[in-house]
């Protein structure tokens, strides 16, 4: 599948800069396989265990299956003419913004966003409203390619 970005650059535009969600999305899914592999090494203990790990690893699977396709089907760019989102396979929903038309960009970032590097970051512009795109990674690097002209 072709990226979004590439099929709507204009006449001598150039990406600058790409991003998309942090890995962070894989972390409940993650959990529910720790959890299923604890329930799984206390089986010879307690063997009803073994639904709960069975069920803690289908539930694991599928939250891991829907954090990878929410990242697989997410975009967010920079080019050198305006600021692109997109979000969704079937059902698109976009965001575009002209760099010119860029009043500011704000950066949300947790303590744990920062030490992993993830966080929210609002783009507002002049007559366009603001747009929040959250969980992207590297924010900071991010907003620094939309102000830095």
């Amino acid at each position: 599948m072709a990226r979004y970005v590439d099929s709507i650059l204009q006449p001598g535009e150039k990406l600058l800069y790409s991003t998309t969600l942090h890995g962070i999305i894989y972390l409940p899914g993650m959990l529910c396989f720790a959890a299923g592999a604890a329930c799984l090494a206390g089986f010879a203990a307690f063997p009803p265990l073994l639904v709960g790990a069975a069920l803690f690893a289908v539930i694991g699977f599928m939250l891991a299956l829907r954090a990878w396709f929410k990242r697989w089907t997410t975009e967010t760019d920079v080019t050198t003419m305006r600021v692109v989102h997109k979000e969704g396979f079937i059902q698109r929903r976009t965001f575009e913004m002209s760099l010119d038309k860029v009043e500011s960009v704000d950066v949300d970032q947790s303590v744990w966003g920062r030490l992993f590097g993830w966080g929210d970051v609002t783009i507002r512009g002049v007559g366009e409203g603001a747009k929040t795109i959250r969980m992207i990674a590297s924010p900071i690097e991010f907003r620094n390619h939309i102000t830095a002209r």
